[in-house]
């Protein structure tokens, strides 16, 4: 069984019902100059029942089959910084 994926980010938006938008950063070498870049991806996370997250929060997300058309993660939970 394949494991899957699962991502840390920081709450973009809220304002959409029962979903949100993490974004998700990383960090990547630079393949010439070995300088490392700081890359930021966003993604649209389903947020089941009662679980309440504000913009700014840290939150987990992990990979599920497509619910719609952009949403392909569910909320996990929250992060302690």
């Amino acid at each position: 069984m394949k494991k899957r994926k699962e991502f840390t980010g920081t709450v973009v938006s809220i304002k959409m019902k029962d979903t949100i938008v993490v974004s998700v950063e990383r960090m990547k070498k630079h393949p010439l100059y070995r300088k490392a870049i700081r890359r930021t991806r966003h993604f649209v996370a389903h947020v089941e029942g009662d679980m309440t997250v504000a913009e700014g929060d840290y939150v987990k997300i992990a990979e599920i089959p497509p619910v719609s058309k952009t949403k392909h993660f569910i909320l996990i939970g929250k992060v302690q910084k």
